[in-house]
């Protein structure tokens, strides 16, 4: 089986990225979070600290492009081979209702002939790989059956599917019915995503489809940066790998010249998703969130991972 790390718009960054590549069981492939095409200019200073083969050591990244304009999305596949990148990924997954409104993520899936359009644009005019990551519609399960017959009918690299709608958020269970249907009738090499938060419920994902091949991880590895090593049997993360990892982060940040207000933002932010793994640790978690100085912070966290 191959694991792949799901990309998080503001937590994996290339500082997580490297913490979790460093300290934990290493993934197949990392995506990052999702490039918007610019008109009228390259990369900004952030997106090109995303993806500089030096802040992204011994992994295989893959850039993901969120976009509905086919000539915007080659001019920044091509700017990201001068980088080395040889396969970029396609978001028809994301489902915020900001990037819905604008018809991109899981907002194109509703355009299927302009989904279609674009589709032999963009495997055209590549000079790559591009793979997608898809949902299975915007308002209906029903809509995948002509989704995956547009999808079979261009050489795309991988098909990643998280088996929501839209409207399902993040809510409700993956529809593994659909799922199957796709495992059935797709042309494309698949991959599993969505609500792998235990070893048990990727054992049961294995049972339930033998032939799969790749699964990637999402908000259960933000949770649990332990997990994968958990699923291949060398048990649960230790408290010093933990700490060597959030320290890791904590450090990065501090040196990425952001502000102390901001550093302790992003590490809040990584904290609502671990401390699930915490629950006896309340008093602490609570005292992370108020936070608004290192000390304070530090201290709490020394009681959680101390």
């Amino acid at each position: 089986m191959k694991y792949y790390l799901a990309p998080l718009e503001g937590v994996t960054s290339h500082i997580y990225r490297r913490a979790y590549h460093t300290c934990f069981c290493p993934m197949d492939k990392y995506f990052t979070p999702f490039l918007v095409p610019h008109t009228k200019r390259g990369f900004n200073s952030r997106e090109r600290r995303e993806i500089l083969p030096e802040n992204n050591p011994g992994m295989y990244l893959v850039p993901q492009i969120m976009s509905n304009d086919a000539d915007g999305f080659l001019k920044i596949e091509e700017k990201l081979r001068e980088y080395g990148y040889e396969e970029v990924n396609l978001n028809l997954g994301c489902p915020s209702k900001t990037v819905v409104s604008k018809n991109r993520g899981s907002g194109f899936l509703s355009k299927t002939e302009e989904l279609d359009r674009f589709l032999d644009q963009i495997y055209r005019g590549t000079k790559g790989k591009i793979s997608i990551k898809t949902r299975i519609g915007r308002y209906s399960p029903d809509e995948f059956e002509e989704i995956l017959r547009i999808y079979n009918q261009y050489p795309v690299e991988e098909l990643i599917i998280h088996p929501r709608v839209q409207q399902d958020f993040y809510k409700n269970r993956p529809n593994l019915e659909v799922f199957a249907r796709a495992m059935k009738e797709s042309r494309i090499p698949v991959c599993y995503n969505g609500d792998i938060f235990t070893p048990e419920d990727e054992k049961r994902l294995e049972e339930k489809f033998p032939d799969l091949s790749c699964v990637m991880l999402g908000r259960g590895i933000i949770r649990n940066p332990g997990l994968l090593g958990e699923i291949e049997g060398s048990g649960k993360a230790s408290a010093e790998q933990l700490r060597k990892f959030h320290d890791q982060i904590f450090h990065d940040y501090q040196e990425n010249s952001m502000g102390e207000k901001q550093v302790l933002f992003k590490m809040k932010e990584l904290w609502s998703y671990m401390g699930t793994m915490f629950p006896e640790k309340g008093k602490a978690l609570k005292s992370i969130r108020k936070s608004e100085k290192y000390d304070r912070y530090q201290a709490a966290v020394e009681e959680i991972l101390g």
